[in-house]
């Protein structure tokens, strides 16, 4: 069975992809020039990284990610896939802003196509092992709020803040113990999210079951789960015997 339209994830996805469209409507060439918080990269840099990672997801969707990898510019000097992606995005820089806009719609249209003639359960391909579909699309709006918010940061503008971030507090609270592997240290005993969300609702996720348990809001926890805060210079709180490893490592990404 393919997912629903009404998918909540995907709805919120679709939701994401028009609040950066809007934003990146009326750029003239020298906004899309502007620096952004991404070291290195500007608006037009964050565009291109987000088509190319879209039209990833989609290979991945269609099963055909690993033809697709051995058609970048992937080798065995890549030190990791942060260097994959500053060298993917490098070959696009001699590009007018119309193209890479034109190759991200078309992008984020064909993700959102995708995901919705595949079952919400089948097991897609992705950087670090599989992911269910639905999940696949949980990390895609979850790249795509982080890149908007540094779209807005560029242009001085405020990104829209609502509950669609739910869901990205829910990836990155799911994504610990996968944190905790990366960073080769053994699982942490159960871990629980308390968050406020944007509209005052509460987010429970597994706290009464929890070790360890991160308290605030939503938009903290995103951001930090982002590398776009430091969960110092926000009001997370974090008790229990991995609170400040938690902190230190949560993430929504590989």
């Amino acid at each position: 069975m393919a997912v629903d339209a009404n998918e909540p994830v995907l709805i919120a996805l679709a939701t994401q992809h028009a609040e950066l469209a809007r934003l990146l409507a009326p750029l003239d060439e020298l906004a899309w020039r502007a620096p952004t918080p991404c070291p290195g990269w500007a608006v037009a840099d964050v565009v291109a990284h987000l088509a190319q990672t879209d039209e990833a997801a989609v290979a991945s969707v269609e099963g055909r990610l690993g033809a697709l990898a051995n058609g970048t510019l992937m080798d065995d000097s890549l030190a990791d896939v942060d260097e994959l992606a500053e060298r993917m995005v490098a070959g696009t820089r001699s590009l007018p802003a119309a193209q890479v806009l034109a190759r991200w719609s078309d992008a984020t249209a064909a993700l959102r196509a995708a995901l919705l003639v595949v079952a919400p359960e089948t097991r897609c391909q992705w950087v670090v092992g599989t992911f269910t579909a639905r999940t696949l699309a949980t990390t895609r709006l979850a790249e795509t709020w982080i890149h908007t918010g540094d779209v807005a940061a560029a242009l001085g503008v405020d990104p829209e803040i609502d509950d669609r971030i739910a869901h990205i507090a829910r990836l990155a609270w799911r994504t610990v113990p996968y944190a905790f592997e990366r960073a080769g240290l053994p699982p942490p005993a159960a871990v629980g999210f308390d968050l406020e969300l944007p509209s005052g609702a509460r987010l429970d996720l597994g706290v009464d079951r929890a070790a360890t348990t991160v308290r605030g809001t939503a938009l903290d926890l995103c951001r930090v789960a982002g590398q776009r805060a430091d969960a110092a210079d926000t009001a997370l709180t974090a008790h229990g015997p991995d609170a400040a490893t938690v902190l230190r490592l949560v993430r929504t990404f590989a």
